[in-house]
């Protein structure tokens, strides 16, 4: 019994976390080659957010990573400052990844954490990392967890991610590695750059989201409700500085 209330209390927090301040969803239009998530480049910086992004911010976590754009190389990016704070942008779209697998971006961090750990609660902050959240989809699980996601619903008028991948630049971990996050297996966490290597430097990324999902969770993605980013150092009480450039998807090649 003790175990369901703790899967009830992460679908609260995956809620909270994932409806917040999201008041309409966007559809991706199906013709379109190339998707944009987060055009960044071709924004002003008179905005502190850009365009169809929104908050993501967490219950009981006040301190807040700051997030603007700026120009960085004559290019426009998104550069987030985190001191012993978490919260991230986060764009909601709704998106068939199997018409869009591929996703590539570029970031840069200027550093990791000293304490960062991938397996522990204590060290479960990043640098850089890129959320890739998934619909409910009640044909796809048992009763007890289509009961446990209805309670959710009741609270927030809203379905929790059923899922969530997370591309991270840890502090010390395999590259390639796919681990459970520390506080919940419902969002697994795929290294893809890890230490000081390659830190202060643009660092481009591609990933099929359908192999990633289905090597992570052992099944066929649902549909995907939203992607964010998010550089964080709540619960190291250490501090980042990162860069994000655009964020697109596309048909697989």
């Amino acid at each position: 019994m003790r175990s369901r209330r703790i899967a009830i209390i992460v679908l609260v927090m995956l809620a909270a976390v994932f409806t917040a301040g999201a008041e309409t969803n966007e559809t991706a239009d199906e013709n379109s080659e190339i998707l944009y998530i987060g055009k960044f480049s071709a924004a002003g910086t008179d905005r502190e957010i850009p365009a169809g992004w929104e908050p993501l911010t967490f219950e009981k976590i006040d301190q807040h990573t700051r997030y603007r754009l700026v120009r960085d190389n004559e290019t426009t990016v998104i550069k987030a400052k985190s001191d012993s704070s978490a919260s991230g942008l986060i764009r909601k779209m709704r998106i068939d990844p199997r018409q869009y697998p591929v996703i590539q971006w570029r970031w840069k961090a200027t550093g990791i954490y000293e304490n960062g750990d991938v397996t522990r609660k204590s060290g479960d902050d990043y640098p850089a990392r890129l959320y890739i959240a998934f619909e409910y989809d009640p044909d796809k699980i048992g009763f007890f967890e289509r009961a446990k996601f209805n309670i959710i619903e009741k609270i927030y008028g809203e379905y929790p991610p059923a899922g969530v991948i997370n591309y991270i630049w840890a502090s010390r971990a395999a590259k390639g590695r796919v681990v459970p996050n520390a506080y919940t297996d419902r969002a697994q966490m795929i290294v893809l750059q890890s230490g000081r290597e390659n830190t202060n430097t643009w660092v481009s990324e591609s990933r099929n989201i359908l192999n990633d999902y289905r090597a992570a969770f052992g099944k066929e993605p649902p549909m995907i409700q939203g992607i964010a980013i998010m550089t964080d150092s709540d619960d190291t009480g250490e501090a980042a500085v990162t860069y994000y450039g655009d964020i697109i998807m596309k048909p697989q090649q």
